[in-house]
């Protein structure tokens, strides 16, 4: 088979769950020997090719910077639609599907255009699907627009894939009226030895964007210090808050205690996961959430914050594998966080006993033999 996979990010020269899922899917189709190419925009220095055995990785626009104050920059993904919209007019005939994430929208509706000329099916992967308030409070009176363009996205006709009950059901309300498969899993590894002694270190990894709320971690960790004074914080990531970030930690005194050193090696991220007392995830917008998988294969609960747009909160059985917060407020963080705390190593065992007994479902192998299956339908 024949697939071009289709996303605009491309790890590790961006890190995020999608960026993960892209790579792992192009490089286990081509692993099965499909014949696989991946567009995306250039995030690499001129000169330079990404290595991804088996796959023929395509740049159909230049390195460009993606956000702006802490929100994606409209022209980084027309030009990335305009891109993917000429590839596919000259060499659309070479693929059996496209395989693109519905955002950035335009290079969806890119492949939407060319699709009968190309011949290609297409499958899109929902991770989100944004109410008209919250386009709102994203892009302003802008929002409008938004949410119409996501709506023509969504009467694109085309095969669809979500990640989680929240953006399933939302991707119906809006009107969308084809096949839905719903993927669970996002996780590429197995089970991992956590330490049975763990630091009493909270740990954070993601990009510091609005979103994730990273700021407000200092200072929960600050008024969880109060009860337990060797509580400690490490935030791995970069992004347009980290300079928020930083200066939480100055002002709050907290040098030496909360640790903000940026982008890292993977395996520094998942030695700190093996370590950690938890996981701290405030996001308020989530469309997976695959940290919280990947700490909990590692016997590492996790707090996570109760919101209408965070699907990650579907990961987290209250005290089995770790506590929704209420809000992202100090306060309700601090104390999810003492609770873990206080719930000491019978957590971890129940975390490790919910890895095992979901490790099948939430895997990758499992969700990309579900893609394969709609692929040949």
């Amino acid at each position: 088979m024949r697939v071009c996979v289709v996303y605009d990010c491309l790890y590790p020269y961006t890190v995020g769950g999608a960026e993960r899922w892209y790579r792992s899917l192009a490089e286990r189709l081509a692993e099965q020997g499909h014949t696989v190419t991946y567009l995306t925009l250039r995030q690499w220095p001129r000169g330079e090719q990404p290595s991804m055995p088996g796959v023929e990785v395509r740049a159909v626009g230049p390195r460009m910077r993606l956000y702006a104050n802490g929100r994606r920059r409209i022209l980084p993904p027309l030009l990335f639609g305009l891109g993917v919209f000429v590839h596919l007019l000259r060499r659309g005939r070479r693929y059996d599907v496209v395989h693109t994430c519905s955002f950035p929208y335009f290079s969806l509706l890119a492949a939407a255009a060319v699709r009968r000329l190309g011949g290609f099916r297409l499958f899109v992967d929902w991770f989100e699907v944004w109410t008209l308030g919250y386009w709102g409070e994203y892009l302003g009176r802008a929002g409008r627009l938004g949410w119409l363009v996501q709506r023509r996205c969504i009467r694109v006709r085309q095969r669809a894939f979500c990640f989680s009950e929240l953006h399933e059901r939302r991707l119906g309300e809006e009107g969308f009226r084809g096949e839905i498969t719903r993927l669970h899993g996002l996780y590429a590894g197995g089970a991992e030895a956590g330490r049975t002694e763990r630091d009493e270190v909270v740990v954070f990894a993601g990009r510091h964007i609005p979103e994730k709320r990273v700021p407000a971690i200092p200072r929960a960790v600050a008024r969880a210090r109060e009860a337990v004074p060797s509580l400690r914080a490490e935030l791995y990531g970069d992004g347009p808050d980290r300079e928020r970030v930083l200066r939480e930690i100055e002002e709050l005194g907290l040098d030496g205690a909360v640790d903000a050193p940026g982008f890292v090696e993977p395996e520094r991220v998942q030695d700190a996961f093996a370590r950690a007392l938890c996981l701290v995830l405030p996001s308020r917008r989530e469309g997976y959430g695959l940290v919280v998988v990947e700490a909990a294969a590692r016997g590492t609960p996790s707090v996570v914050v109760a919101g209408d747009d965070n699907a990650a909160a579907e990961l987290v059985l209250d005290g089995e594998n770790g506590f929704v917060a209420a809000s992202a407020e100090p306060g309700e963080l601090a104390a999810a966080i003492l609770r873990v705390h206080a719930a000491g190593p019978s957590l971890r065992e129940t975390t490790e006993r919910w890895f095992a007994g979901n490790s099948a479902r939430l895997s990758l192998e499992g969700s990309l033999e579900r893609v394969l299956e709609a692929y040949r339908s």
